[in-house]
């Protein structure tokens, strides 16, 4: 018991005080040479809103890379589907919690800071188990729900086609929505990294007690991804977008964002669904 506490102290109360020393030298203060902006989605709990305020993994992470390298970090709420036009555009300086796609680095520089797995997600149930996308489509009477402006490649996006045309397929804003049409009986299966599903069903009571029924299955189709943080070759400087790259690269070097993120999950809920980047080395 002793043991668990203290484990849990370490995570919760002395992490945040020992990100700064893990990440960059005080004296990196070249400065952005303005405020940085970085619209978002909320995105279980890597990025969260409460009105004006923001927290989450990314946030936290930024906020002390930004006092060490002298920036400052604009975020807003904006719907995901919105985002990828966004920077596309050059009104979005960064590009936060995503993947790694080739068609994204044509606009920006991305930095990877973990690793995660997408998986199939349902209440737990005695069917049989689905192990690739073809299954997935087989199975005609599961209702799919995944969340509009996530993306996994290719073969991901033709299934998406797929299950478009079989008309069982829900189209959502957020994880929570999912989570909500799963809880109410109105959708079967998802598909996202878990850690990013369970996060987003933290303290809402109309999901109360899914998190403990959830199944989870790897997909052939599904390897582990980069995610990371893209910056903007459009709308940063080059003098911003290095300082910003290197301070970021240094940040996952030190296994901050891996410190932090168990700050947030449980690291029975990260098992299998996240690792840091050298996990596989």
């Amino acid at each position: 018991m002793l043991q668990g506490f203290l484990s849990t102290y370490l995570v919760r109360v002395l992490a945040p005080a020992l990100l700064g020393a893990l990440l960059l030298p005080a004296a990196a203060h070249a400065g952005c040479s303005r405020v940085i902006k970085v619209p978002a989605a909320a995105t279980g709990q890597t990025v969260t809103f409460k009105g004006e305020q923001t927290a989450g993994l990314v946030p936290d992470m930024l906020k002390v890379i930004g006092a060490k390298i002298g920036c400052t970090f604009k975020w807003s709420l904006v719907p995901r589907i919105r985002l990828e036009a966004m920077f596309e555009a050059g009104s979005a300086d960064l590009l936060v919690a995503a993947t790694h796609l080739d068609r994204r680095d044509q606009h920006g520089v991305f930095v990877p800071v973990l690793e995660s797995r997408p998986t199939l997600i349902s209440i737990a149930s005695d069917r049989p188990r689905i192990h690739n996308y073809e299954e997935l489509l087989e199975q005609r009477a599961l209702r799919v729900a995944l969340v509009r402006g996530y993306d996994y490649g290719d073969e991901y996006r033709e299934l998406v086609k797929a299950l478009g045309a079989q008309g069982r397929l829900y189209m959502e804003p957020d994880a929570l929505s999912i989570g909500r049409l799963m809880a109410g009986g109105m959708a079967d299966v998802t598909i996202m990294p878990a850690s990013s599903f369970i996060g987003a069903l933290r303290d809402d009571p109309r999901v109360d007690g899914l998190a403990a029924r959830l199944r989870t299955e790897v997909l052939e189709e599904l390897p582990w991804i980069k995610t990371g943080i893209y910056l903007s070759k459009k709308s940063l400087s080059k003098a911003d977008r290095d300082l910003l790259e290197q301070a970021l690269i240094t940040s996952v070097k030190s296994g901050a964002w891996w410190v932090t993120l168990k700050k947030y999950y449980p690291v029975s809920v990260l098992t299998d669904h996240a690792r840091p980047l050298d996990a596989s080395k």
